[in-house]
């Protein structure tokens, strides 16, 4: 593997704003170039529509609520991290066969909490899935269920086709939410499972309900089978584009994986790999050197919503004093941040109340006024994102 020399703070920021289009915005035809970079989370719900919009030129609702319902060129799905994503219909395996481990042991890394209900099964979660796989299509075919309707009522076939041992054990009171069976908690996690296996998506949000779908129904075709290798390949190339120079404890981070599980997408791009020096050794696609060498900082600002990807990083000092960390990532109501001239500068908090939409903006220093001004105008472009008519901006300092 070829050795490069270290790489600035300043060349890595400057890189990864080029490649999550926050130098600039993409034109008014880029909603499946930006979500397809590295996937959007869309949580907490509405976020991903921030994100997009902070990457493309004049977004606006209908654009990607059509992209999603009408034209089906978009989809929305558990993926990395458990974590429900926007992704085109087109990179599909990349986001679902790409992120599935091919391992028990992997697997439940990626689906953290069910282990010790799957020990007092004594059943493996390969088997638990295929147990769901197999009464999915029977419950949610024709129908959109929420997960808690869709848990159980698979749950409730598979209790019956159990032994007398484990039925009683499914169908105890389990440990993940009250008065819910053992069962129907461990079905929660299988789904996740079917939905990277490319069985189930979701549908647009009904109200507070994020309804679960058959992904053959919903799109009118099953998506192409596609080598599991070529998928994991891909899926660490276009994280190593987004968040390089990188390491595998990141790329782990970022997946929802363990470090030591990153070997099935690791080994299948070491070729192509250069090492750097970033903070300790860390790698970068050797055809993306001259790219993060010449990358500019960025002029303007953005209003990115919590969990935008730009924000994903695992190396959270690289853009943000490590005193503002606790106030930035947060566990419960974590805020949106606010980039300017290249720099995550702040956060901030959106309130609404009827029609009209209140921006709190909270900055680590001083904001000079031109900034304060393009801020204004991009506060009034995300007001009808979120069905308001009209916007206050106020400011704040820590």
């Amino acid at each position: 593997m070829p050795v490069a020399d270290s790489v600035s703070k300043g060349d890595a920021i400057a890189f990864r704003l080029g490649a999550h289009h926050l130098t600039e915005r993409l034109g008014e035809g880029g909603l499946l170039d930006a979500a397809g970079r590295c996937g959007v989370q869309n949580s907490p719900p509405g976020s991903g529509l921030l994100a997009l919009h902070a990457r493309v030129r004049n977004l606006t609702q209908e654009q990607v609520a059509g992209a999603v319902a009408e034209e089906k060129s978009l989809l929305q799905t558990w993926c990395m991290r458990g974590s429900p994503f926007y992704f085109p219909v087109s990179d599909a395996p990349v986001f679902t066969t790409g992120v599935l481990p091919p391992t028990e042991k992997a697997m439940r890394h990626l689906v953290p909490g069910v282990e010790q209900a799957l020990d007092k099964l004594d059943m493996t979660l390969t088997e638990t899935v295929g147990l769901a796989g197999a009464e999915i299509g029977g419950v949610l075919s024709g129908r959109r269920l929420a997960i808690n309707g869709l848990g159980a009522e698979i749950a409730a076939r598979i209790a019956r086709r159990l032994p007398k041992r484990q039925r009683d054990i499914w169908e105890e009171q389990g440990p993940y939410a009250p008065g819910q069976p053992l069962g129907e908690g461990v079905v929660h996690f299988c789904v996740r499972i079917l939905a990277l296996q490319r069985v189930v998506c979701f549908a647009p949000r009904a109200g507070n309900t994020a309804p679960f779908v058959l992904v053959d129904e919903w799109l009118g075709h099953p998506i192409p089978d596609t080598d599991p290798d070529l998928a994991r390949a891909e899926l660490l190339r276009r994280y190593l584009r987004c968040y390089g120079p990188s390491t595998r404890g990141g790329f782990a981070a970022w997946a929802g994986i363990h470090a030591v599980d990153t070997g099935p997408w690791w080994r299948l791009v070491e070729d192509e790999l250069t090492q750097v020096e970033f903070g300790g050794t860390s790698w970068i696609l050797t055809e993306d050197l001259d790219a993060l060498r010449s990358a500019l900082m960025p002029k303007g600002v953005r209003l990115l919503p919590a969990r935008d990807p730009y924000t994903q990083m695992r190396d959270r000092e690289t853009i943000v004093d490590k005193k503002y960390h606790p106030e930035v990532w947060k566990t419960v109501g974590e805020p949106g941040t606010v980039l300017a001239g290249g720099e995550i500068i702040g956060t901030w908090r959106p309130r609404k109340s009827g029609r009209k939409l209140t921006i709190t903006i909270k900055t680590f220093g001083s904001l000079p006024d031109r900034d304060k001004k393009s801020l204004h105008c991009e506060a009034e472009q995300v007001a009808p994102l979120r069905d308001a008519s009209s916007v206050d901006v106020g400011f704040d300092t820590y």
